[in-house]
């Protein structure tokens, strides 16, 4: 999908921006990102006039859709007040106590501003409350962009981190230990060699930066139980599926515990917003109580608890989890019956109103599997369903979300487009 004021506006974007984007994966889009003006409901508009059904919804926050007007007014009633303080606000107490209703009850919260900073500040503060150092996550798992979880595996051998990026020293890499998703044997191994050492296993309970990729029956409880024999702190990410599974997330949805839980985009209402969550005794070692820094400027800003907080409130209602979760089911099933009908080598991994289709053979349980898949037909499916107006993650290594916005109208557009793409996908 081609626009010329896209086009112009991608001009001027790669004179200003390295890559002519802010983040990595909006320069999927080719031949060209298309610039968007506006959004409501399950819809993108474009500066070029396209209305586009998306079900990339901001790469997950949107969970009630674009421009709800609950989180509209809440955000504009803020607006009036002001946007930023320096100081406390009662909107922050009562997005607290809304958060940890749900996943530490007796606990506490610190706000940050993204999930990023929610991982960062985890991990600092998990190796501060042990006075370990060693880190476990697993490959394939993607906590934001710092310098600890920016480590992977060297190899399938490969037990110390490597960085994925230029500037991560491998003096820091080295303190992450890499494990296997969905393998618990990789993970006591790692325990066992590095016996007192480890402060805590990191984990995306569904992995959303791989594709998807669901948890095998056992592994988060075999993770829970191996934390707490090994006197290791549990870190569970949902900054994905944190009120999206459910509105206490993985940990209801697979009825496990973290002693750590990060959280973010939803909890936001699709504003930057950030959480560390965690029982008292660990959550006082933060600074002022404790000695482990963490400070914002923007730390709990106003209009995102506004919006967070409206947002929790229509969650509560339970009807945009039952439209998200029958959009999705109609669109797998879409999906699941024009590539078997057409002929193609594929599989489905969805849990609620989250999934992905890889082109392979067999099962995708762990990030390998889904390396296998051919990207160059899921970059041509994303392509064929953009033509048709159905934006859906521009790479394999992305979600498809559904959210409370999607109606009958909106998939009904999305089935019909998918069975078309498949269609001149065989063709081509």
């Amino acid at each position: 999908m081609e626009g010329e004021k896209s086009r112009e506006l991608w001009e001027k974007a790669l004179t200003l921006f390295p890559g002519g984007v802010n983040s990595p994966v909006r320069a999927a889009v080719k031949p060209y990102p298309f610039y968007v003006k506006s959004g409501e409901g399950p819809y993108l508009y474009t500066v070029d006039g396209e209305r586009l059904v998306d079900y990339v919804m901001a790469y997950g926050p949107l969970m009630l859709g674009h421009k709800h007007p609950k989180v509209l007014e809440a955000v504009r009633e803020q607006l009036e007040r002001g946007w930023l303080y320096g100081t406390p606000t009662e909107l922050e107490v009562r997005l607290a106590e809304k958060i940890l209703k749900y996943y530490h009850p007796d606990g506490m919260i610190r706000f940050v501003n993204s999930g990023t900073e929610a991982t960062m500040t985890a991990i600092r503060l998990a190796r501060g409350v042990t006075g370990k150092k060693y880190v476990i996550k697993f490959d394939g798992c993607y906590h934001g962009a710092h310098d600890s979880v920016l480590v992977g595996a060297g190899s399938a051998a490969a037990e110390y981190g490597v960085p994925m990026s230029k500037g991560v020293p491998e003096e820091v890499a080295k303190l992450t230990l890499i494990a296997r998703y969905n393998d618990l044997d990789s993970v006591e191994k790692l325990l066992r060699k590095h016996k007192e050492e480890v402060a805590a296993i990191i984990v995306e309970p569904v992995i959303g930066n791989a594709g998807v990729i669901l948890p095998e029956k056992g592994l988060l409880h075999g993770l829970r139980k191996l934390a707490s024999e090994h006197n290791v702190i549990l870190i569970l990410d949902e900054v994905i599926t944190g009120f999206r599974l459910a509105l206490g997330g993985a940990q209801e949805y697979y009825g496990v515990k973290a002693d750590i839980t990060t959280l973010g985009k939803i909890i936001g209402g699709g504003f930057p917003i950030g959480a560390v969550v965690a029982d008292k005794k660990v959550m006082e070692h933060l600074t002022p109580s404790g000695k482990v820094f963490n400070a914002g400027t923007f730390n709990a800003h106003p209009v995102s608890m506004a919006a967070g907080l409206a947002t929790i409130e229509v969650l509560e209602t339970g009807e945009p989890y039952r439209v998200a979760r029958e959009a999705a089911k109609k669109i797998v099933e879409a999906l699941d019956e024009a590539a078997s009908r057409h002929g193609f080598d594929y599989t489905i991994n969805h849990v609620e109103s989250m999934f992905q289709i890889f082109f392979v053979k067999g099962e995708v349980v762990r990030p390998e599997d889904a390396r296998k898949s051919d990207r160059k037909l899921y970059t041509r499916l994303h392509e064929e369903l953009l033509r048709d107006k159905v934006f859906i993650a521009p790479s394999q290594m992305e979600a498809w979300f559904t959210s409370g916005a999607h109606t009958i109208e909106a998939v009904d557009e999305t089935v019909q487009a998918i069975e078309e793409a498949f269609k001149r996908l065989r063709e081509q």
